[in-house]
């Protein structure tokens, strides 16, 4: 295969919000060669569940980056034209679904890094998903709400609570990236998620972090909810929202009491496997090509993120199919 583009061109592409079709593309073309190959190496699925975890991250990052506010736009002109046609019905669900399916996808990436045993189960997945998805629409329906009743005040909302998520994710030191300027970029678009959703940076016990987050994100919905609430006016034409705003706290609730659920009783803490000896700088400064006693490829960014998720420590060598089992 060709070496990987240079920095600057891969750049370009994420720029152009072509990074993850450009992965995307690599990465089955080296499928395409795996199915043609009589006998596929090692190296070779290792290279392909790189990229695979590559494209779980940028995937994640473009859901919350773009899906997600075009999410909540597309309720809010809904609920201001007071006219819903079925598209834009199905496609409020669907983006939803999506958003919520890239956290799971990118949870099943980190789950590669521990042993085999807790490879994410039908029902751990069914559970996690369920329990993002029940956090997201209560999330998405205040902050639709809040800009039907003042379409500008979004504009003050989200970069206030940006900068507060901004200097929190700085206060707990992350280390990402290999220098500094790519590493306020990680930090700003994990801001981002963190306006939307739960998003794990930091290495320790995450409970404590945990509590303040969630406890933040239902006050400030909760807010948005009685503004709406309280200054709508008495000959408001969207009654029927009412009882659907009554019900998004206890689904925020509920959303709490399945993901306590499943860290009680699904969520492994073990120890992940020691780190490989190459590692692709966006850029690709890893070369694609297989041939030769090349080094085991680990995706080391996705590997210290499943560190910092699952509150493990790195011991030991690496089996042959950990983080290899393409996410």
């Amino acid at each position: 295969l060709r070496p990987a583009l240079p920095r600057r061109a891969l750049a370009l592409l994420h720029v152009l919000q072509l990074g993850v079709g450009y992965r995307c593309v690599r990465a089955l073309r080296l499928a395409w060669r795996l199915c043609r190959a009589p006998a596929a190496s090692e190296q070779q699925r290792r290279r392909l569940a790189f990229l695979a975890h590559d494209i779980s991250l940028l995937r994640l990052f473009e859901a919350f980056v773009e899906n997600a506010p075009q999410l909540a736009l597309l309720l809010y002109a809904v609920l201001r034209s007071q006219a819903a046609e079925p598209a834009q019905g199905v496609g409020i669900c669907t983006a939803a679904l999506c958003v919520t399916w890239s956290l799971l996808d990118y949870h099943q990436a980190l789950r590669s890094f521990l042993q085999d045993k807790y490879e994410l189960s039908l029902r751990s997945s069914f559970v996690y998903f369920l329990w993002n998805l029940l956090l997201l629409c209560p999330r998405i329906l205040t902050l639709a709400l809040f800009a039907l009743r003042w379409p500008y005040g979004v504009a003050v909302h989200f970069p206030l609570v940006w900068l507060a998520m901004f200097l929190w994710v700085t206060m707990q030191g992350t280390d990402l990236m290999e220098s500094p300027g790519p590493e306020q970029l990680y930090r700003t678009v994990v801001a981002v998620i963190l306006y939307f959703s739960w998003f794990n940076v930091a290495e320790g016990r995450t409970l404590g972090r945990s509590v303040i987050y969630h406890s933040f994100m239902l006050v400030d919905s909760m807010l948005l909810a009685a503004s709406w609430l309280c200054c709508r006016p008495p000959a408001d034409e969207h009654p029927y929202l009412i009882p659907v705003v009554l019900a998004a706290l206890p689904c925020y609730l509920l959303g709490l009491s399945v993901r306590l659920v499943y860290y009680k009783w699904l969520h492994p803490n073990v120890r992940a496997q020691h780190p490989g000896a190459a590692d692709e700088v966006d850029a690709g400064e890893v070369a694609e090509g297989l041939q030769g006693s090349a080094p085991a490829l680990v995706n080391r960014r996705m590997q210290r993120l499943a560190q910092a998720h699952f509150s493990i420590s790195l011991q030991g060598e690496r089996s042959p199919r950990n983080g290899a089992a393409a996410a």
